[in-house]
């Protein structure tokens, strides 16, 4: 009888060992296959890391280049404008209104831009860029043709804006192969 307990005893610690060897593995496989996708999404995440400080890089760069020609970042444009009595968070709105408002001119013929516009739509100044306290870069658009153009621009003693044109370029139309 001793003899028979001994053996389901053993048969009994033999199925639990393998039990235990079996759910054991199967854990671990469970384990190491999360570990791997973790690695794969944490490898994911390392490029696309990677990515965003080099764009980051690239707008930060593309960001000091825009401001190295800004009225607002401009310390010798501002100083100008200052020692004249003028607040450069108020000159600088005025100064693009002006030119704005030159689109609403009675005239077929934009006053600033040279074109004629070429459409059935009008010559209009789109963006502005105020480089420093005497030019201003802009674009120009009828809806169909556009250009870039560089003004001069000067405030009078009686505090009245004029313009001249020093440059304009207009792009060519791209034509379909």
């Amino acid at each position: 009888m001793k003899q028979r307990i001994f053996m389901y005893l053993f048969i009994f610690t033999l199925l639990f060992v393998v039990f235990q060897y079996v759910n054991s593995k199967k854990i671990l496989e469970e384990y190491e296959s999360k570990i791997s996708t973790y690695e794969e999404k944490v490898s994911t995440l390392e490029q696309n890391l990677v990515e965003n400080q080099e764009m980051i890089e690239q707008l930060q760069e593309q960001a000091f280049n825009m401001s190295q020609f800004s009225l607002e970042d401009s310390d010798a444009a501002m100083t100008y404008f200052e020692d004249q009595g003028y607040r450069i968070s108020d000159l600088a709105p005025f100064i693009k209104d002006q030119l704005y408002e030159t689109n609403f001119a009675e005239r077929d013929n934009h006053p600033i831009v040279p074109y004629a516009p070429m459409t059935d739509g009008k010559m209009m100044i789109d963006a502005i860029r105020i480089l420093n306290h005497k030019w201003i870069i802009a674009n120009f658009s009828d809806g169909k043709y556009w250009g870039e153009l560089l003004i001069s621009y000067e405030i009078t003693e009686e505090k009245e804006l004029k313009f001249e044109l020093i440059k304009s370029f207009l792009y060519p139309i791209q034509v379909p192969s």
